[in-house]
């Protein structure tokens, strides 16, 4: 049987090498229209590769996953990332578990990764072809086989297919063509651009637990923000931009974020501290003396924005502008003016629509014969090595039913 996978990613290739593990017998051609295939595997995680997240029981690890956790909740209790954990484990690469939850090779170097792929593919008798882009697939309506046609004008022929393409517009092309409907990919996983104030010449600051709400969408997160020259990152940052990527599309990334600075402090708590601070420490300006865990260049910014001066004194603050200071820890806002890019992963959500495929096997469920993992599928999980260990899962699964 002859088997091909275009797209020479993290998905495109797990699934051919477990294909050709489990079917010695196919014939499994990579195609990977670059120089060099597993290039974001190359780059993720700022070189070390996120390969995935210590989080080994599937009803949670589905919660990270805006698009498409329902789908791989039963794809995940057949191979999650404990599975992940120990299939590279068994090829001499160990991984390690960040405070986080993310897991890196304990290299911190993703080259270990891509040539632990690149050798297994190998020993797997992969034909692994570079420079090869596709530009055409059509199916044999009498004998269900396909046609590959490539862009230097050579045309290859094949039982099966695995397209693993990512979030590419080729890939979604030739998906179309076989009688799938595509979900529109918009951008998910980025930074907000904030041209605001309170928070100029603060890059680099960053607030270990925030909560950030977009009101209109109904959405929240809490974590770390980080700001930035532009605006607000980090993973809470992140993660909103995720479980929001259509809703701040279709607003043209033009809409109120509310930041709680202090989400361990009700208002109430918050009141109380600082009138306690008031009453002690009556003589001692605002600006050098911040009651709260916050860090002191961002507590100066925020305290001028309700009017507070550099000169002013505790005992000079009236319950006026406590209140507005309160409201300014705990509710302020900020205008999203545009969204930024995450280093340089770029995720989409869109992509297939997973009513068409079968999550036991991935195979299409329009066209026989033809499967699907990885990006190309509409599945984005948030930042942390949620987005490989679905390319890992749906490569696998795909892998065990492409050469039967």
């Amino acid at each position: 049987m002859k088997i091909i996978v275009i797209g020479g990613g993290a998905a495109g290739f797990f699934a051919a090498i477990n294909c050709a593990e489990n079917y010695p017998q196919a014939r499994v051609m990579l195609l990977e229209a670059g120089r060099e295939p597993l290039a974001k595997v190359s780059i993720s995680g700022g070189g070390r590769c996120n390969v995935t997240h210590a989080c080994f029981d599937p009803a949670m690890l589905v919660q990270n996953y805006p698009r498409g956790g329902k789908a791989l909740r039963g794809a995940f209790s057949r191979f999650q990332p404990r599975d992940t954990v120990n299939w590279f484990g068994s090829r001499g690469v160990q991984l390690k578990a960040e405070e986080d939850g993310r897991m890196f090779p304990v290299t911190d170097d993703s080259a270990t990764i891509v040539n632990c792929l690149i050798r297994s593919a190998e020993n797997a008798r992969v034909d692994i072809r570079t420079g090869a882009a596709v530009v055409k697939v059509t199916q044999n309506n009498n004998t269900g086989k396909f046609e590959i046609r490539l862009r230097n004008g050579v045309i290859l022929g094949c039982d099966r297919l695995l397209m693993a393409t990512g979030n590419n517009p080729i890939g979604y092309q030739i998906t179309k063509s076989l009688g799938h409907t595509i979900i529109a990919p918009v951008p998910s996983l980025f930074t907000f651009n904030i041209t605001d104030e309170r928070l100029q010449d603060l890059a680099g600051i960053s607030v270990t637990n925030a909560k950030v709400r977009l009101p209109l969408a109904k959405l929240e997160e809490s974590g770390p923000i980080l700001i930035t020259h532009w605006g607000l990152s980090g993973p809470a940052i992140l993660k909103l931009s995720a479980w929001g990527a259509r809703f701040l599309y279709e607003c043209n990334y033009q809409t109120n974020l509310l930041i709680n600075w202090l989400p361990e402090y009700n208002q109430e708590v918050l009141r109380e501290q600082i009138l306690a601070v008031k009453s002690q420490l009556t003589r001692r300006f605002i600006t050098t003396s911040c009651p709260v865990t916050l860090p002191q260049r961002l507590w100066k910014q925020l305290i001028a924005a309700v009017g507070i001066g550099a000169e002013t004194r505790w005992a000079e603050l009236s319950n006026k502008v406590l209140n507005q200071l309160i409201q300014e820890l705990t509710q302020g806002q900020y205008l999203i003016q545009g969204k930024g890019v995450f280093k340089e992963e770029f995720v989409t959500c869109g992509g297939v629509n997973l009513n068409e495929i079968d999550f036991k096997t991935m195979e299409s469920k329009c066209c026989p014969g033809v499967y699907f993992a990885g990006e190309i599928l509409d599945i984005d999980g948030v930042t942390g090595g949620f987005n490989f260990q679905s390319a890992w899962t749906t490569g696998w699964l795909a892998g065990q039913d492409l050469g039967k």
